[in-house]
């Protein structure tokens, strides 16, 4: 632009200076030169902007959520026995990522390691436990290794005055609506916690009405949690006649008598959202549910003494909840940035009747029995479960927020919550009662933060952690402990993490 000036200038003092025709020859002259450089500096500025739009488009933005934690937790059982673990240390990482090519299309990841500080006694993937489950792999306590929490690409587009969006993957689906309060994140991911809160894969499509109401949109969501399928090379492990061989049968296809496929499909409507005043409900079905079913029965005590994981049948789901994000308008700071919620929610099991099972009763004098149909939650009926859940995050003096929780789940209340982030086990999936009271503070503006954090659980069934099958069979305490068992009746989590998020 500099030269731009000058030579314009140069050309305002030779008009003015002369007016011969050699002179004028040389204006025209550098008023052509000037033109030229303009051009030239059009160009370069188009270029410099396609050269931005393409860097933008390019890069993958990288977002980083480090916590450490400690928790103290003590369990008490009916007999009143005791387990603690006074100084349980662990470190979180959240790597996410994101990467739009184009405004309509976008991708979204998120890489996740959870570990004890130092070497974990039954580490995962050494058999004890359901931990192996990836429905729970970036929730519970692993390796240092780092697992995919999600990944999914996402599609957004319109038809008329519907906003449409479409996404296939390892789906957002923990830390979902109001169960992300109390973990102080400042957005929901997709699913309601009081429901489900467990890694899955799978799609989803989304049809926005919020041009009719505002907020408005509906969701069909399709899941899957395990699929039935040999191994590679699994006829050649069969044919080196090695002890823990595979099947005989081609790569990847299903094996007949293992646990079959177990699919989700579901269903997300809500009416209404302003920011303020939201409500949300849900309905969902999990296909070929599992649970541990007994094969052997002692004859003395008839209690099981051998268990096999089984497909047991199907889990209905469905909950409506509402949240008030600041209570009036404009009544005082304190109203202005207190929220408070409530939720109900119902769970229905429908045992497979057609299944058959053998169950070893020779200790009874009665040899190996086929057993047809399979119970769930120990009930060869289908059973109904309720849960609500209420709860209020106000600020206190500090800057920070302060939060109170309850919940109340009945007999046969069974969600999807096993990735809860909770060292006790999910509080939402509790048969009986569950108090919370959490302080979340920013340390150091949104970036660096702490929260303490305290959770009791006061069991008034057994089975609340179970699967779908005899381990989630509900038994009042007293009943347990006639029977000879001794479950946890109380158990309590005391939490402090520091944590990092950039």
């Amino acid at each position: 632009m500099k030269r731009i000036v000058t030579l314009s200038a140069i050309a305002f003092l030779s008009t003015a200076a002369f007016a011969n025709a050699d002179v004028q020859k040389q204006i025209d002259e550098l008023n052509k030169k000037i033109e030229q450089l303009q051009n030239s500096d059009k160009k370069q500025d188009t270029k410099i902007s396609t050269v931005n739009a393409l860097a933008a488009q390019d890069n993958i933005k990288f977002d980083v959520d480090f916590r450490t934690a400690y928790d103290n937790l003590r369990y008490k059982t009916v007999n009143g026995n005791t387990y603690t673990n006074d100084a349980l240390y662990s470190n979180r990482l959240w790597l996410g990522m994101g990467y739009a090519p184009t405004e309509s299309m976008l991708f979204r990841g998120q890489l996740a390691y959870h570990k004890a500080f130092g070497a974990s006694y039954g580490q995962r993937g050494t058999g004890f436990g359901f931990d192996t489950f990836d429905w729970v792999s970036s929730e519970t306590l692993a390796d240092d290794k780092l697992r995919v929490r999600e990944a999914y690409w996402l599609w957004n587009f319109r038809t008329g005055t519907i906003g449409w969006a479409a996404s296939v993957g390892r789906r957002p689906s923990t830390n979902g609506f109001l169960s992300n309060l109390r973990e102080d994140d400042a957005k929901a991911k997709s699913p309601m916690g009081h429901v489900i809160n467990m890694e899955f894969d799978g799609a989803s499509v989304t049809m926005k009405l919020d041009n009719y109401v505002q907020g408005m949109y509906a969701k069909l969501c399709l899941g899957r949690g395990l699929t039935n399928a040999a191994g590679w090379a699994s006829e050649a492990t069969a044919a080196l006649g090695a002890p823990m061989g595979g099947s005989s049968q081609p790569n990847f296809t299903k094996v007949d008598g293992e646990l079959d496929t177990v699919d989700m499909a579901g269903f997300i409507f809500v009416p209404y959202d302003d920011g303020q005043y939201s409500v949300e409900t849900t309905w969902y079905r999990g296909l070929n549910v599992p649970g541990m079913y007994a094969t052997s029965i002692n004859g003395a005590t008839g209690q099981p003494t051998a268990y096999e994981m089984l497909n047991g049948g199907d889990m209905d789901g469905m909950a409506i909840s509402f949240k008030v994000d600041g209570v009036g308008d404009g009544i005082n700071d304190f109203l202005d940035e207190t929220t408070l919620f409530a939720s109900a929610a119902m769970s229905k099991s429908h045992p497979n009747i057609n299944i058959t099972r053998s169950v070893d009763m020779s200790s009874m004098g009665m040899g190996t029995v086929n057993m047809v149909g399979n119970s769930m939650l120990g009930s060869d009926e289908s059973e109904t479960g309720h849960s609500i859940w209420l709860g209020a995050v106000m600020p206190n003096l500090t800057g920070g927020k302060f939060g109170l929780e309850y919940n109340h789940g009945s007999k046969y209340w069974r969600p999807f919550t096993y990735g809860e982030d909770t060292m006790i086990g999910s509080k939402l999936a509790a048969r009986g009662n569950a108090y919370e009271a959490y302080w979340s503070q920013p340390i150091i503006k949104d970036v660096f933060s702490m929260q303490l954090r305290y959770t009791y659980l006061d069991y008034e069934y057994t089975g609340s952690n179970g699967f779908f099958g005899d381990g989630g069979t509900p038994m009042s305490m007293s009943e347990a402990k006639a029977m000879g068992m001794d479950p946890v009746e109380t158990a309590q989590d005391i939490r402090l993490y520091f944590r990092y998020r950039y």
